[in-house]
Order: structure tokens, then sequence, then C-alpha cells
């Protein structure tokens, strides 16, 4: 009678990202309307020119720019009294930089103003790569969970272990499936070194983690 072994298998793949979505944000608080939007629009066209020479360059995969938002508050002071009205302006710009190493000296010079704030950078992989890369990941992981089914059926005194299901992590248990249905892809901790008076960013990504897991129940016959 055979056997049956059921044993989880994961794999990782490292490897250097290829793109770095900045993420910026346009905007200014001016107690008039008129003064608010004449310098974000003002912040706005200069930011957009310098992203339309980098275009030209050949630096940047993509850019996108959303629409400008516009409102008014009254803020409070730390004695709670309510202070004058105060008109607020946002605008979201997401530039895609292919040439990573143009990408930490250009964010220091477009942030230099209090127009413009970095929000974040996000590093990734092209698609065809993060395909290729995720694959590897998952053979791995099925070759993971067979040496570890050769294992305990060598412990048992059982011949090699045939295989009878396979699945993405979750779906053969109770579990939840993590996101991305058994794959997943993160970034280990990146360095930002901030240069001389904050005009030049060196930041050093490290590489990407593109993680597979798999659940698999193998048969083992006595020998």
């Amino acid at each position: 009678m055979a056997t049956v072994i059921a044993v989880r298998g994961t794999a990782e793949e490292r490897i250097d990202p290829e793109l770095g979505a900045v993420s910026l944000s346009i905007g200014v608080s001016e107690p008039e309307r008129e003064v608010a939007l004449a310098r974000t629009n003002e912040a706005h066209d200069h930011l957009v020119a310098a992203i339309r020479d980098l275009e030209a360059s050949g630096a940047l995969d993509e850019w996108s720019a959303g629409q400008l938002r516009v409102w008014s508050h009254r803020p409070w002071n730390n004695e709670g009294r309510q202070l004058p009205l105060v008109h607020q302006t946002n605008a979201e710009v997401e530039v895609v930089f292919t040439d990573l190493e143009r990408l930490g000296e250009w964010v220091g010079q477009v942030t230099l103003g209090d127009a413009v704030a970095l929000g974040g950078i996000e590093w990734r992989l092209t698609e065809s790569t993060r395909r290729r890369v995720q694959e590897l990941a998952q053979r791995g992981a099925v070759a993971d969970a067979e040496a570890k089914a050769r294992v305990y059926a060598a412990a048992l005194g059982l011949a090699a272990p045939a295989p009878v299901e396979l699945a993405d992590t979750g779906l053969l248990t109770a579990q939840p499936v993590p996101p991305g249905g058994g794959e997943r892809m993160f970034a280990m901790r990146a360095s930002a070194d901030m240069g001389g008076g904050g005009s030049v960013t060196q930041f050093a990504p490290a590489k990407l983690v593109i993680e597979a897991s798999v659940e698999a129940r193998f048969a083992a016959e006595p020998h």
C-alpha cells in the first residue's frame, strides 16, 4: 500500500531592479487662491519640461501626470484657535526611469524647491523579466518539494515517490492563498545617501526578490 507524503516547496530568485518609478507631488499652501494656482502651475511646467528632456534622452520608460486638485480649509493653531483660510493645491506625477544612474541626481534637482516633494521610489522589473524570473522561482519550488518528498520516503524506507497532486500554496490545504497565487515579489531594503546640501541623492537599490511556493502530494510504495 502506498504512503502519501504531503510537502510544501519554496524557492526564491534575486535580481537587480530594471526600473525606478519615482512618485512626485506638486503642491503649495497659500492664503490667496490665485497665488497658489500660479505657483503650482509654474512648478508643474518646470517639472514637465525637465521630464520631457529626460524622455528625449532615452532615460525613461514612461511618465504620467495627474489632474490638479485645489481645496480650501481653515487650520487650527496649537492654542485651539482657527486660523484664516488657506488654499491648498496638489498634483501627482510618476516618472519611471530605465537609467537608474540618473535617477538620484535628477530627483535631487527637481525637489530643491518647496513646491515639489518626493513621494517615494518603487523598484520594478519589466514585465518580460518578471515573468521569466517568476517561472524560475516556480520551477525551484517544485524541485524543493520533490527533494523533500524523496527525503521523507527514504527515511521511511520507501521507494522513490511519485507526484500525485501539485498546487499553489493554500489550494491543497485550508490555509488562505497568499496574494499573487503562490508567488510574490518584494524589494529588500534599499539605501539612500543624501549628498551635499540635498542637491544630489544617491540611491542604491538592493535586489528584488521573487518568491514562489507550492504544495504537493506524493505516493511512495514499499520496496
